[in-house]
């Protein structure tokens, strides 16, 4: 109960603003789909967050993986207490946590220098929080360019959008999204990419058990993103840092 009140405050920010529209541009070397047969990715924006801990004890409970696509100031500071912490316990479960950008921002409105420095950023903070460096980034929106390309590309990273969008963002209830998860259950693509977002407590407490149990029933393997492309989710795994004065947003 103290942790749990602990938490809430240290994530009581105000919401960020942002665009509601959410797109693909045209460009290469972006992913879209899983390559494994069978594979569901269930994946998670805007994060870390104080749903972070209830979403991950749902997937431990159900044995499957997720992956966490965070940002590093955009519901509230990376380096805050009880962000590192969200960020290392969904790690340590063997969860995927990859790049979402530092501040959220829409990405083909930057100029290069602005687009490599959201990159580097939380690059900068997932090595000091985990020790790794990660191979996977999603831009805000699903938004891109030929300049993000060439980023990521400098970066080493794969781009990753979705093929399935649970709405959660752009004001469906949950009845709503859980409708959606049961057509794409019924419609049975060989592989499905989802995009959800752990910032909202309905997707953390009715949506998610709802959508596994959806995806195992119509008999699909739920796997990380990394998983689910045969690819390693890291460029490398070293040793997590130590909190110093460099810690902050």
């Amino acid at each position: 109960m103290l942790f749990s009140a602990f938490f809430t405050i240290a994530f009581a920010v105000a919401a960020p603003s942002h665009p509601t529209k959410r797109q693909t541009n045209g460009g290469s070397g972006v992913i879209t789909a899983c390559t494994v047969p069978g594979a569901a990715a269930i994946t998670f924006d805007d994060g870390p967050y104080i749903y972070s801990e209830q979403i991950v004890s749902t997937l431990d409970a159900n044995n499957i993986k997720a992956t966490f696509f965070v940002n590093g100031n955009n519901y509230g500071c990376i380096y805050g207490d009880a962000q590192v912490q969200a960020i290392k316990n969904a790690y340590s479960k063997g969860h995927q946590v990859s790049s979402h950008t530092w501040a959220h921002k829409d990405l083909p409105t930057l100029t290069l220098r602005e687009v490599d420095d959201e990159f580097t950023r939380v690059d900068q903070a997932l090595e000091k929080i985990l020790g790794v460096k990660t191979a996977f980034m999603r831009p805000p929106y699903g938004n891109y360019s030929a300049t993000v390309l060439q980023v990521a590309k400098e970066h080493n990273q794969n781009v990753i959008i979705w093929d399935f969008d649970s709405e959660d963002s752009v004001g469906v209830s949950a009845a709503q999204s859980d409708t959606k998860y049961d057509a794409l259950a019924a419609s049975h693509p060989n592989t499905i990419l989802t995009l959800n977002h752990e910032t909202y407590e309905f997707t953390a407490a009715t949506v998610l058990p709802h959508a596994i149990q959806v995806l195992k029933a119509a008999g699909y393997n739920l796997v990380t993103v990394a998983e689910c492309l045969g690819l390693p989710p890291y460029l490398s795994i070293g040793q997590a840092g130590t909190k110093d004065s460099t810690w902050v947003c």
